[in-house]
């Protein structure tokens, strides 16, 4: 299942893929990618009657990994086709590792569209606040659209119409998502289907320190003024579209705001962009410099003090601080035309400078949604308090 690594090209390779080179850890596959491989082979068998193995599936960043299938299962008559396959979070000590997703695909009636169904294991959203409408599956946005699109090119090369109900699960999947936060959030019955990029990044705190230190003598090397620290990928191209930065000047901070911070402050640059979501970034704004999950949390109730402070009623306070997710918050918020998105960038931005101690930097702060929207923005500020 490896991919193909870019050559090189004689300069100092900068930016998140350089990053990732540097940690010198395997990366592994999201359960979105696992679900797209093991329905891609599902439905070509329902087809065909039979299953690629291994079965090749494109990622959102045009990656070609191919998976092989652990089980396959094609019902009397064709109606419907299953197929699995085996998570591989690579060197990530994600809870999902080796866990085993399936697919089962079945025809539905001509204009049906692709449906999809929570089968055991995974979840079933049940409150208000995440990219899904509550009673639906826990199976996200970019997987969905992974599905979709495969299974068109396989309708189209086997001469299907595309009419599909996809059934997604995985073993002890219930059991597993224990170990998560989804029951926190509502989603109950199992985990959730995920992923933006189709890969897990590996997770260590030292080798990623070490890369975004990296990132940030290879920008000064190269003569960069203006570096963005971005949370993941659809920050980053939030970042590039809007100050046009180029890939060497890109540092994938993920949850490790400190460590940015910390070090431009003894290596600094003249500004400095920080764009990530804006669950993440309230993190920053209430003083947390680590903004993983298993370390940190979105306080509810440092949101309705903020809102509070930028006219906010006492009701809808009261709302934000019970809100099911940070995201939800901030929805209840732009409902009421109260700019919480650009008092916690602006929060975070003051926090950034804290941490600066001083150093000749700019900070501005831009937060987004799950959609890459921009819904908090800051504008830069140094450390007298000038533009």
């Amino acid at each position: 299942m490896a991919e193909a690594q870019p050559q090189g090209t004689g300069k100092p390779a900068g930016g998140r893929s350089a990053q990732l080179a540097h940690t010198g850890l395997r990366h592994g596959w999201t359960t979105g990618a696992c679900a797209t491989a093991a329905s891609t082979a599902a439905y070509t068998a329902l087809l065909t009657g039979e299953f690629p193995d291994p079965v090749t599936i494109t990622l959102p960043k045009g990656q070609t990994p191919s998976f092989a299938l652990a089980v396959e299962e094609l019902a009397p008559r064709r109606e419907s086709a299953m197929a699995g396959v085996v998570k591989d979070a690579g060197d990530d000590p994600d809870v999902t590792h080796g866990a085993l997703v399936r697919a089962r695909v079945r025809a539905l009636p001509a204009g049906s569209g692709v449906r999809f169904a929570a089968g055991p294991g995974v979840g079933t959203v049940t409150r208000p606040g995440l990219p899904l409408d509550v009673g639906e599956p826990a199976i996200n946005p970019v997987p969905r659209q992974m599905m979709r699109e495969h299974l068109a090119r396989v309708a189209e090369r086997y001469g299907g119409s595309g009419d599909v109900e996809v059934e997604v699960s995985v073993d002890h999947g219930e059991e597993i998502a224990r170990s998560t936060w989804n029951p926190r959030l509502g989603i109950l019955g199992g985990l959730s289907i995920l992923g933006t990029t189709g890969i897990v990044v590996p997770y260590s705190c030292s080798a990623w320190i070490d890369s975004i230190r990296r990132g940030v003598d290879v920008a000064r090397a190269a003569g960069r003024r203006h570096v963005a620290g971005c949370t993941g990928s659809t920050s980053e191209k939030v970042a590039v579209a809007l100050h046009h930065l180029p890939e060497d000047a890109l540092l994938d901070m993920g949850d490790f705001a400190g460590a940015v911070l910390k070090y431009i402050r003894r290596h600094p640059v003249d500004r400095l962009t920080i764009c990530g979501g804006f669950a993440k970034l309230s993190k920053l704004a209430a003083g947390h410099l680590d903004l993983h999950s298993a370390r940190s949390q979105v306080d509810k109730g440092f949101l309705a003090e903020l809102a509070r402070a930028v006219g906010a009623e006492e009701e809808l306070a009261a709302a934000v601080a019970t809100a099911n997710t940070g995201l939800a918050a901030l929805r209840l918020c732009e409902a009421a035309d109260v700019p919480l998105g650009d008092l916690v960038a602006a929060t975070a931005r003051d926090e950034a400078l804290t941490v600066l101690r001083g150093a000749p930097v700019s900070v501005d702060v831009i937060c987004i949604d799950r959609a890459g929207m921009v819904v908090g923005r800051a504008a830069p500020r140094g450390p007298d308090g000038s533009g």
